[in-house]
């Protein structure tokens, strides 16, 4: 077995249902680490996304991958659903060494062409409650767990850097403010855990081929590449278990401190760390979208994976 620097590490992954969420919990798993997994799609019963990925089956990929996996359904809007989870963590593991909050849930809720005064009003503001609030909502409740040990690390995903997002419209309204919101956040707990001996930082992943991704466009993952005649940029994607390593790399840096209160990305962590996504390569997609994207080049990824 490959070595495990997370041997003895409580992972909390919220939002680990699906997507870059399951793909961070499986690669702490595979680092060593017991990973509590939550959301709200269950064999039992699914969320309204009604999606066949549950929450289980993330846990036993991360047993599979050489973790523990531990499945937890709990709706993060709801203070007492969390506070039953936190108090389950501090009674079977005595601590909290990584918080992962991937809460989303947003896909069906935003509208790709509509100005905030067509937009749904409700659906955009249940769109911040699932992106924003669930996120402060368990921060509130599980930092305390967090900071019974020093060298804690609070992962706050989000969809682009400080640096796009700045100056980029992202989407639609609600979108660009959720997605700012985060960024903002692990700003936020930068200040607050620094001091305190822990670690918050943004991540995000770059063309993420997830689930819903790779249905969106008609494919599998593995043959992804026939979307390429629809979509060229595409080649620029990354697998949810690459942002995965990143994470997971982050959680096994003694200096992990150095990125505090910083956005990064699963690209740039990449050249750092020297980890590559299943295939091999290091795609640095936030780099590409500037560069060749948004530039209107034509689509390859020469240099950048």
């Amino acid at each position: 077995m490959a070595a495990q620097p997370l041997m003895g590490k409580v992972a909390l992954v919220a939002g680990a249902t699906r997507g870059a969420g399951r793909g961070i919990a499986v690669e702490l798993g595979a680092a060593g680490a017991t990973v509590y997994v939550t959301g709200r799609s269950t064999r039992e019963r699914r969320s309204e996304y009604d999606r066949p990925e549950t929450i289980e089956d993330t846990a036993d990929l991360v047993t599979e991958a050489g973790g523990t996996g531990i499945a937890v359904p709990t709706d993060h809007l709801e203070p007492a659903q969390v506070r039953a989870l936190v108090d389950r963590i501090a009674d079977e593991q005595g601590r909290l060494d990584v918080l992962v909050n991937d809460v989303w849930g947003g896909e069906k809720l935003f509208e790709w062409t509509s100005p905030v005064w067509e937009h749904d009003l409700d659906n955009g503001l249940r769109l911040l409650r699932l992106a924003v609030e669930t996120h402060a909502i368990t921060n509130h409740l599980a930092l305390p767990l967090l900071l019974r040990h020093p060298g804690g690390l609070v992962v706050e995903m989000t969809d682009g850097t400080a640096e796009y997002n700045g100056t980029h419209y992202r989407v639609t309204f609600f979108y660009d403010l959720a997605k700012s919101s985060v960024l903002r956040m692990a700003f936020a707990l930068g200040h607050e855990l620094g001091p305190r001996g822990a670690t918050a930082v943004a991540l995000t992943p770059g063309w993420l081929r997830s689930e819903m991704m790779l249905e969106g466009f008609g494919v599998r993952e593995d043959n992804w590449r026939d979307a390429l005649t629809k979509v060229p940029h595409f080649a620029i994607s990354e697998t949810p278990r690459y942002v995965g390593r990143a994470v997971a790399a982050l959680a096994a840096d003694a200096d992990v401190s150095r990125f505090n209160g910083q956005s990064l990305s699963s690209g740039g962590l990449a050249q750092t760390y020297g980890f590559t996504d299943l295939d091999g390569s290091r795609p640095d997609a936030w780099r590409y979208i500037v560069e060749v994207q948004d530039a209107d080049k034509p689509a390859d990824v020469t240099g950048y994976r």
